[in-house]
């Protein structure tokens, strides 16, 4: 064990006015993510924010040319899970180059199956599937929802429409202490599929409300084409969408529904300092991101000679290997057109790639007080201390000496402090879409992230000053990074 008392927690005393403002910021990110239970809802709350300040929706299915202008604000989204929003430089030439605000919309839960009908024992279940990576065993005994998009035909047109039940329908109970051995409550060995399939009702209340039970499957000789919707899923779960979205349940035809809890986001703590919430990872870099770009706008994007964009991506927790995620083309794209747009020469694309830069911004663990020797002695991220920059020898993270030595130099000049994060050589390390950008664009990237407690937990952890610092560094790196000089010999 390494002693906690390591931890040198002296830095400048934040301000009354940088404590209220970080008060301030957290109640918003409360409210954006509790508007925001799906990737979807995600995209759809910053499309209103980015609306309201005068940002214009762009179509990849047309042409840019006429419509790209310096000191113009422009956004497209695909999937309607990821966003892609930038503000050109009133000072922006073809070859200048963007910089980049990077993070992902998606958090790991669960998705309801093609075919999620099922139950027994007089219960009534929703079969679902594991999305990334999480710590499963906190979804139990919690009041589950669902929320996601619907596929809808009318007319022989299909239509998509986003919903969310805000009240708990569905729940995966632990089995009671009397009925496990104490070898089996120590090993707590989770089968996904056996274990985690949510009860949605009993056959008998189905029976009372007039409502089918699960139908049983037809014989491979009557099996028609395509099964009817209504025999692949719960009927009262069908009936209660529909109800969501104002349609019959004829009328849905598919649907990308994540399993959500619908315990709210909330600020805790004897002086409200953190954010206790789900989906922090990593909705609390595409807020900050967010409003980091409004806020350098206001400031300094009629002077600014780059475009500063921000990436929020989809599919981060299941590898990024998607048309939305971040290993698509999203930023060559974008870059593309702005080059082509502004008049480029045949090789401002790739002048514009090497005046580039981008901030991959993902969430960092923060030091657990019990459990210290989890972390490296050097490297313990602290609550209400700063973004931490994170750094990997295997590339696991795409930071390097000068890219790290960039985002040091615009803090120190913001005055927002800075900590580090490297894994223990004997613990493997999880990865970001840092390497992935970096490496399909060729764009220089750094890794950094919010510290936090609980990562891939139904609910998790935040400090509200490092919600203040990480959007402020955010904000500087917009307004400043032009101005950064960097004599590397290329």
């Amino acid at each position: 064990f390494f002693s906690v008392d390591f931890i040198d927690f002296t830095m400048p005393t934040p301000s009354p006015a940088t404590l209220t403002a970080s008060k301030e910021i957290a109640q918003k990110f409360v409210d954006f993510i509790n508007a925001s239970p799906s990737p979807y809802h995600a995209v759809q709350s910053c499309v209103k924010r980015l609306e309201e300040k005068g940002y214009k929706r762009l179509s990849e299915k047309k042409s840019w040319a006429s419509e790209l202008k310096p000191s113009g604000k422009y956004f497209f989204t695909r999937n309607n899970s990821s966003l892609i929003a930038f503000s050109v430089g009133g000072k922006f030439q073809a070859s200048n180059g963007i910089k980049i605000l990077g993070a992902h919309t998606d958090s790991p839960n669960f998705m309801i199956k093609p075919a999620s009908s099922c139950g027994k024992l007089g219960f009534q279940q929703v079969s679902v599937a594991p999305y990334g990576g999480g710590l499963w065993h906190t979804w139990f005994d919690r009041d589950l929802t669902v929320a996601g998009r619907l596929v809808t035909k009318k007319d022989n047109q299909l239509t998509t429409q986003l919903v969310h039940v805000p009240r708990p329908i569905l729940f995966v109970p632990n089995l009671c202490i009397h009925l496990q051995s104490a070898t089996e409550r120590e090993a707590f060995k989770l089968n996904k599929e056996n274990h985690i399939c949510p009860l949605l009702c009993t056959s008998f209340m189905n029976q009372l409300n007039g409502v089918k039970n699960v139908p049983q499957p037809a014989s491979d000789v009557d099996k028609p084409n395509q099964v009817p919707v209504e025999q692949r899923h719960q009927p009262a779960l069908l009936k209660l969408l529909a109800e969501q979205a104002s349609c019959k349940v004829e009328d849905i035809t598919e649907f990308d529904l994540y399993v959500c809890c619908t315990q709210p986001a909330v600020l805790g703590g004897i002086y409200e300092e953190f954010v206790h919430a789900p989906r922090i990872d990593n909705l609390s870099s595409s807020y900050c991101a967010l409003e980091a770009l409004l806020a350098s706008d206001e400031k300094s994007l009629e002077t600014d000679t780059q475009t500063r964009v921000i990436a929020l991506f989809d599919h981060e927790e299941v590898g990024s290997d998607s048309t939305s995620g971040a290993g698509c083309n999203h930023i060559e794209s974008l870059l593309r057109r702005l080059v082509s747009g502004f008049g480029g020469a045949a090789d401002s694309y790739e002048t514009a790639v090497a005046n580039s830069f981008m901030i991959s911004s993902d969430s960092a663990h923060l030091i657990h007080p019990c459990y210290p020797e989890k972390h490296h002695e050097l490297h313990r991220p602290a609550a209400q201390m700063g973004p931490v920059l994170k750094f990997n020898s295997n590339q696991r993270y795409a930071t390097s000496g000068v890219s790290a030595g960039i985002v040091r130099l615009l803090a120190q000049n913001a005055d927002i402090p800075l900590q580090e994060f490297a894994v223990r050589s004997d613990m493997p390390c999880g990865s970001t879409i840092g390497p992935i950008l970096s490496t399909r664009s060729g764009i220089r990237t750094v890794d950094i992230g919010l510290p936090q407690l609980a990562m891939h937990s139904v609910r998790e952890t935040c400090g509200t000053l490092d919600l203040l610092y990480l959007k402020d560094l955010m904000s500087a790196f917009l307004d400043e990074y032009q101005n950064v000089v960097v004599e590397d010999g290329e």
